[in-house]
């Protein structure tokens, strides 16, 4: 068949184009806000000594969880300043709870805007679908273009990747509230806030949690897809391991990455256990 091939990729570059030509100035206020978040968590990372921070942690860990939590935590923090990658697996971790923190802001909202009206739960979810079936790769170009390279794209493609998640399990979490409850709160007068903030969020925090949980998981999941565009930080190591075949130098990195990944994954887990004990 001779069906001409439409010129999709050229209808995307041209409104690439025009969002860059129109809306520069907004995409340099978002670049400043988000690399001024990065550098800020940054900052306070990286003030004190490692072995203060590591005590800082290890505590924050006792305090939320056990004491198996804060050993782990000591332990693997001092295995990454071991290793000699402590400055970038903090680069790292502060690119992640800034993406992780933006896509929640985002996300719960979001969620609860499609628990209470079907017709944006269905527009949302097909986005949703799209977003989470798209390579995570693509996501690095339009950054790129709008940003620029460095860490802002970095987190602007990791908010994509993540929230997904976030605003999947806010709108589950809401709907799943038995309807007799909802209708108590109505029959008592209860006016939409007080549903929301006294009945329904709270009884679907479980839910809203694990979708935050995630979250921050699919966050640090991109730190070295991420490297690819010049965002610093341990994936940076990893990456550049995969390009001239260092396999020690990369184990090392990614060892760096999977203890910070059970350390995020216990601390917000414990941190929701301890909340409603």
């Amino acid at each position: 068949m001779n069906i001409p091939k439409l010129p999709l990729g050229d209808w995307i570059e041209s409104v690439e184009a025009w969002l860059t030509s129109h809306f520069g100035g907004l995409f340099d206020i978002i670049r400043t806000i988000i690399g001024s978040m990065v550098n800020g968590i940054e900052d306070i990372l990286t003030a004190a000594p490692a072995i203060v921070v590591m005590v800082i942690i290890a505590a924050l860990a006792y305090w939320v969880g056990r004491w198996r939590i804060a050993l782990f935590a000591f332990i693997g923090l001092f295995l990454i300043d071991n290793l000699g990658f402590w400055d970038p697996s903090m680069q790292s971790l502060a690119l992640v709870l800034t993406a992780s923190i933006l896509a929640i802001v985002i996300g719960v909202p979001t969620g609860i805007w499609c628990a209470r009206n079907n017709a944006v739960r269905n527009v949302v979810t097909v986005v949703l679908d799209f977003m989470q079936t798209m390579p995570a790769f693509v996501y690095l170009l339009p950054a790129v273009s709008f940003f620029s390279l460095g860490v802002v794209p970095g987190v602007i493609a990791s908010i994509i990747f993540a929230i997904p998640p976030t605003i999947r399990l806010t709108n589950l979490g809401i709907r799943q509230v038995p309807e007799e409850l909802v209708e108590a709160a109505d029959s008592f007068g209860s006016t939409p806030r007080q549903k929301l903030f006294k009945l329904q969020l709270p009884i679907a925090m479980p839910t809203i949690m694990a979708g935050i949980n995630q979250t921050i998981m699919l966050s640090l999941s991109m730190v070295v897809i991420s490297s690819m565009i010049g965002a610093q930080g341990v994936g940076a190591y990893v990456y550049r391991a995969v390009t001239q075949a260092k396999t020690g130098i990369g184990f090392e990195a990614g060892l760096a990455i999977v203890v910070l990944a059970i350390l995020l994954d216990r601390l917000t887990q414990h941190a929701f256990k301890k909340k409603h004990q």
